[in-house]
């Protein structure tokens, strides 16, 4: 995807205010930073409760694979098993839950449409090849800390051949689960399945998903000298620029008010505050979509998309069944 934004200028009177969305302008979506695990774009052209519906939906609508039950045979360590269940719980999946299936029931029988099994086996034991004079745990146990990397999985039915181990386990690695000391021991069974956000927060399928409104910024008079230098010093860095002309002379100019995170500071200076308007364009959204890993960014916002499109084709049919009857 092409990394680009659109930044338009505007004529606002003196006084900081928020333009209204404009009915007539088109739909935009402008890429401006992409990679597999965060998304950034600007979107153009809708109302605040169109992409506040996006943000809702990639919270709490768009489902993922999440552990729902754990079966625990064996938990010697300090961890209580609803705390280890909690904890495993919360590991984010690199499962793809396109799919699968929703579980018809809770307490129905796991099937390799519906459900992801995983095992965790691991044991601390002492090294006996460790130093005498040796104090770091690391040297002196074996497996004293159990991490995600020890989570095994088992394919259900036919599942060994649609999948490969890399397609499926934890995001991550590295992420902690328990310490344990020699004697300590968990052995658990794990069954992952589909939800959304709004039944748990572990199957939300975003770490986040934010917009703000893109600022805008009008300089009321020319501001030179160090009185440029200052003004520059109250916003962000990249906000306001310091130019100097041919003849040497150095003056203030507003380079890019995507970056102003409305801190306000120039209004604690008398001999700035009326030199600059500060404003918010209300139909540009800067939206950001942080995914867990399981999906990419782009991909859970077209899934929300489909979502939205579902409830919207639900309303209308409802509201052809009450115009029929």
């Amino acid at each position: 995807m092409d990394s680009q934004y659109v930044l338009r200028e505007h004529n606002i009177s003196k006084g900081t205010k928020k333009i209204p969305a404009s009915e007539d302008k088109p739909l935009q979506i402008n890429i401006v930073r992409y990679d597999d695990r965060e998304l950034e774009f600007d979107l153009i052209g809708v109302h605040t409760s169109l992409a506040n519906a996006f943000r809702r939906i990639l919270l709490s609508e768009v489902p993922s694979m999440a552990i729902e039950k754990v079966l625990i045979y064996n938990n010697t360590s300090l961890l209580q098993d609803e705390v280890l269940a909690h904890r495993l719980g919360l590991i984010p999946l690199k499962a793809d839950c396109r799919l699968f299936e929703y579980k018809p029931e809770v307490d129905a029988e796991p099937t390799d449409q519906d459900t992801l099994k995983f095992e965790l086996k691991i044991k601390c034991t002492r090294n006996a090849n460790s130093g005498k004079d040796s104090t770091r745990v690391d040297d002196l146990y074996q497996n004293h800390n159990v991490y995600s990397k020890h989570i095994k999985w088992i394919p259900v039915g036919s599942q060994n051949d649609l999948f490969k181990n890399v397609d499926v386990g934890p995001v991550h690695d590295d992420i902690l689960i328990a310490k344990m000391r020699p004697g300590h021991e968990i052995n658990l069974q794990m069954l992952a399945v589909k939800g959304i956000g709004k039944d748990h927060a572990k199957f939300s399928p975003v770490a986040t998903a934010s917009y703000r409104l893109l600022p805008t910024l009008q300089l009321t008079q020319e501001v030179e000298g160090e009185l440029a230098l200052k003004l520059q010093s109250c916003f962000s860095p990249g906000v306001i620029s310091v130019v100097e002309d041919q003849k040497g002379r150095k003056f203030a100019k507003v380079d890019n008010p995507r970056y102003d995170t409305c801190s306000r500071n120039v209004f604690r200076f008398n001999d700035l505050k009326d030199s600059v308007v500060m404003g918010r364009e209300g139909d540009h959204f800067i939206f950001t979509v942080e995914s867990v890993g399981a999906l990419k960014p782009d991909e859970l916002f077209l899934e929300a998309v489909k979502v939205l499109k579902n409830k919207c084709r639900v309303l209308l049919q409802q509201i052809d069944n009450v115009m029929t009857e």
